[in-house]
């Protein structure tokens, strides 16, 4: 059966660990993201090392219509996506209000609009072919309000609630979508959403643990996955028994330098 992967955010970070992961499994690769020098250099490591066929896409998903850019070339490249792994994404930190609202309105383009219109996109000739796989990579976060990251927390509880829909909507289809909810990654978030000096990111996890429990969940069909027991313990059962101003004070704590 034919097991191409298209990863978005692919450059780096989970995205790059879910490339290998998929590689390791013999399938073959399209490779998104903003840097193509960086894409080929991953693209040529993993066609060497794994003996597959990566594709290289240079796109910004902050950029109006990318996704049916992406869309159309793999079209016009004879490729059927049969896993889809939206993983772009990007965080900022600092009060809403005092914000780029530029910035903020780019993160809703990464982080919601071209999940969306590439899952829309994908989804279609996947269920013509009954087979595929999408996997959205979300957040802990996505469960709760998020002061001093208002746009990035919302972003994310639309990702795990649109994940979860589309889900249900594809049982029986043979498609399957799993929304992945990682706490803290010890990735380039860190530095690209200025949350140096926050102390969460103390403990973070690495990222190929991260890719490792995604892709493993997706294989599988889960709903949703977390990879630390910790978290989904406090987020399923703890956190909805609390005062709503408790949990929002809670959350802004987490995030202050």
């Amino acid at each position: 059966m034919a097991n191409t992967a298209l990863i978005t955010g692919a450059s780096g970070g989970i995205g790059l660990e879910l490339a290998h992961l998929h590689a390791q499994q013999g399938g073959d690769l399209v490779l998104v993201a903003r840097s193509q020098d960086k894409l080929n250099a991953l693209a040529k490591e993993l066609e060497i090392k794994y003996s597959i066929k990566a594709t290289v896409i240079s796109e910004d998903l902050s950029q109006p219509h990318a996704a049916q850019r992406i869309f159309d070339k793999t079209n016009a490249l004879n490729i059927e996506v049969d896993v889809l792994i939206n993983n772009a994404g990007f965080g900022g930190h600092g009060l809403f209000y005092q914000r780029d609202l530029e910035s903020d309105q780019q993160m809703v383009q990464v982080n919601i609009t071209a999940l969306t219109d590439l899952t829309h996109l994908y989804s279609k000739g996947m269920i013509a072919r009954k087979h595929g796989r999408i996997l959205n990579v979300s957040s802990t976060v996505s469960f709760l309000p998020g002061p001093l990251q208002a746009v990035y927390y919302a972003s994310k509880a639309y990702v795990t609630s649109y994940t979860q829909a589309i889900a249900e909507e594809l049982d029986g289809t043979g498609v399957t979508a799993t929304a992945l909810c990682p706490g803290a990654v010890n990735t380039g978030f860190v530095a690209a959403g200025n949350l140096e000096g926050v102390d969460v990111w103390k403990h973070a996890k690495s990222a190929k643990s991260v890719a490792e429990c995604g892709y493993r969940a997706m294989q599988k069909g889960k709903l949703v996955a977390f990879n630390e027991r910790k978290l989904q313990f406090l987020l399923n059962w703890i956190t909805p028994l609390l005062p709503r101003k408790v949990v929002l004070k809670l959350s802004r704590q987490s995030m202050e330098k």
